[in-house]
């Protein structure tokens, strides 16, 4: 594997890691109370560095528009999918549908547009 490549495997993990904080740190706000809760702010707050951080540095490799929609997919299906398991959120075909499309086009950007 060439370097170039390995490089960009690296990022596209790092995306993807980003993607899973954001939606650590999205959830994150319900527990805040507005940012009046110490802990769970602080989490949070260290939440969305560390996905921003990752974010951008995954962007070296990776064009900007790929990066971000790839990185909201991931946050947007995740915390759909917190909300159903964690909130008891609709469990409803129409959302379930709505999720699967929005993984659709994040794996349409990662496997056409690198």
């Amino acid at each position: 594997m060439g370097k170039s490549i390995r490089g960009e495997l690296v990022n596209w993990i790092l995306l993807a890691l980003a993607g899973c904080l954001e939606c650590v740190w999205a959830v994150g706000l319900k527990y805040t109370d507005g940012f009046s809760k110490p802990l769970p702010s602080a989490m949070t707050v260290l939440a969305m560095i560390c996905s921003f951080w990752l974010l951008s540095i995954a962007m070296k490799t990776i064009p900007v528009g790929t990066a971000y929609a790839v990185w909201t997919g991931i946050g947007a299906v995740g915390v759909a999918i917190a909300g159903i398991v964690m909130f008891d959120e609709s469990r409803d075909i129409a959302r379930i549908l709505c999720i699967m499309l929005i993984v659709a086009g994040v794996a349409g950007l990662r496997f056409f547009f690198r």
